[in-house]
């Protein structure tokens, strides 16, 4: 479902998928794989714009023809440390995009976001930025990291926020605040809790994907 900016998977694998990855009872291992699937299959969904080129002759086994290829210089942001989770599935699809981390952390009072790390290119270095983190909550830390790829130079239109799970006032506060950006999620949640978690949501997805729950 596609209302505005914000695309919504209406895929049946997307949404057996993302119950699976609610289950609390999953191991890490089985977390990261179905974040990597759901990462790709989103992705495919994300993609679906991306500028291709024909100028290339190749040959099948029969005769010449026209290869198509990506047109656009591709990157991938992902959120430290839960972003990492997503990478994978999108290497699937952009094998030698370079992966540009950024490092952002929730104050947990505040619940505002804190930058720890940047490793972006003094210039640009892509036509097309695909931001990754597995959860939309607040939306303080997406609207965050978007300020900081449109300081070092990077265009809204040319920005694809992509997530597994959302919650609606997150993602309304990303819309408000870039509504030139593509927010691409497997599902939305309704509700926030005072803690600034996503209600049923994901856990913790950062301590689910790397076994690092108290």
């Amino acid at each position: 479902m596609t209302t505005g900016t914000l695309h919504i998977s209406q895929h049946p694998i997307v949404a057996v998928k993302l119950s699976q990855l609610r289950e609390a009872r999953q191991s890490s291992k089985a977390v990261r794989e179905l974040m990597s699937e759901l990462s790709t299959l989103v992705g495919y969904e994300a993609t679906a714009d991306i500028s291709i080129s024909k100028d290339k002759t190749l040959s099948s086994p029969y005769e010449p023809f026209q290869g198509a290829q990506v047109s656009q210089r591709v990157a991938l942001v992902p959120i430290l440390r839960s972003g990492l989770g997503l990478v994978d599935g999108f290497l699937t699809l952009f094998p030698e995009a370079p992966v540009l981390h950024l490092g952002l952390y929730r104050e947990k009072v505040s619940l505002q976001p804190v930058e720890y790390y940047n490793k972006l290119p003094q210039t640009p270095n892509a036509d097309v930025c695909y931001v990754l983190d597995p959860v939309i909550a607040t939306g303080n830390t997406a609207v965050a990291t978007v300020n900081i790829l449109k300081e070092w130079g990077v265009p809204g239109e040319n920005i694809k926020f992509v997530a597994v799970l959302g919650s609606k006032q997150g993602i309304t506060q990303l819309q408000e605040e870039h509504p030139d950006i593509h927010v691409y999620v497997a599902g939305v949640d309704e509700t926030l809790d005072e803690h600034g978690y996503i209600r049923p949501g994901l856990g913790d997805s950062g301590d689910r994907l790397w076994n690092t729950a108290a």
